[in-house]
């Protein structure tokens, strides 16, 4: 996500013979007539209670093929977040993910600042990204990450002319910043339902927590799922939602009485996935509500230069923003530009719901 890095070896293509014996030793992997590879267990499938999202940005690199392998092994489906050039230049690599299973999706071409771009620079853009795919997999890209979590409404206008969901992420591994295994696996602890976990392609530490996130997933019955093009939340592979668990032989099926939770009431948590020079982002999360109002506080002089999945509206000092749910999820953000302040964060004041 934060840098565009090229393979420059080209991992050898899966062998169909070495994935048949995989899937008749553990009955995890699923080949296609075209010898697709599909891992996924039937029974880990039975006990999903949730779904999340791994999503790895900036492939194909010279080690896609080493991530591969490590997710056919622990039996995970990422979203990979491919950079154009990348894949123009490693297109075996580009294959092997599809041929492992993996969703492949739009990362830019070239990991720019695209906010600094014109609409018709936008434009070419993610169209030649979505060529550069199309032509390497066979797969039309359906999500786009603009580089570095910086967006705005033109950007998010044209992904969507390109039929392009836009998606963040919930949760930074900080694997780009030098997180060690457990730091990486520390913070994909706090994945829930439905959420998307930032991590990159090309990091050994990050392959190396692999099976550790999925052993903790799998101790709270969350599974990899896909991430949904009309949503942009993670759901089961095949786009459905969780199975709901059937109660015991004799349970009432007229559910108990519960007390609602207070009128109003909701949870927004702000967390700062990326901090720069100049500005950082902010990444908001609200629990407890579909339809509500956040407000956020800055600190002068700092200014909202953009904002992503939800309605802005600003007080008359313009430090105070409001921002309501549009529609795109319980998740917003925005990038603030320091202004000389490099030490104060947005400050969250109020959630109300409805």
């Amino acid at each position: 996500m934060y840098a565009s890095t090229g393979g420059s070896r080209r991992p050898s293509a899966p062998r169909t013979s070495r994935l048949t014996r995989l899937a008749v030793l553990a009955s995890t992997v699923a080949l296609s007539a075209a010898g697709l590879a599909v891992a996924a267990t039937p029974s880990s499938a039975a006990t999903c209670n949730g779904y999340v999202g791994l999503t790895f940005d900036d492939g194909p690199t010279g080690s896609t093929g080493a991530l591969l392998s490590v997710l056919r092994a622990n039996g995970v489906r990422a979203t990979m977040f491919n950079v154009g050039q990348n894949v123009q230049s490693n297109q075996s690599a580009a294959r092997a993910q599809v041929d492992a299973g993996m969703w492949v999706a739009n990362h830019s071409w070239n990991h720019a600042h695209m906010t600094s771009m014109s609409q018709s620079q936008m434009q070419s853009d993610l169209s030649q990204t979505n060529s550069a795919i199309q032509a390497a997999t066979g797969v039309r890209p359906q999500l786009f990450r603009p580089p570095y979590g910086e967006t705005n409404s033109t950007l998010q206008s044209v992904a969507t002319s390109l039929g392009l969901r836009q998606v963040i992420w919930d949760v930074d591994s900080q694997d780009w910043n030098g997180a060690s295994v457990s730091q990486i696996v520390s913070n994909a602890s706090r994945l829930q339902a439905g959420q998307v976990i930032l991590m990159h392609d090309g990091i050994q530490n990050t392959r190396d927590a692999i099976p550790q996130i999925m052993a903790n997933l799998s101790s709270r019955n969350l599974c990899p799922g896909m991430i949904s093009p009309s949503t942009g939340r993670a759901v089961a592979p095949d786009g459905t939602a969780p199975p709901t668990t059937p109660p015991p032989t004799g349970t009432p099926t007229t559910p108990p009485p519960t007390t609602p939770p207070p009128t109003g009431g909701c949870t927004a948590t702000a967390t700062t996935p990326n901090v720069w020079g100049d500005r950082y982002n902010t990444s908001v999360t609200v629990q407890g509500a579909s339809n509500w109002t956040v407000v956020v506080a800055l600190t002068p002089p700092q200014r909202v230069s953009t904002t992503w999945n939800g309605s802005p509206s600003w007080d008359s000092t313009g430090y105070v923003m409001t921002v309501r749910s549009n529609g795109s999820g319980n998740t917003f953000g925005f990038t603030t530009m320091m202004n000389g302040n490099s030490s104060a964060r947005a400050q969250i004041r109020s959630c109300t719901a409805g």
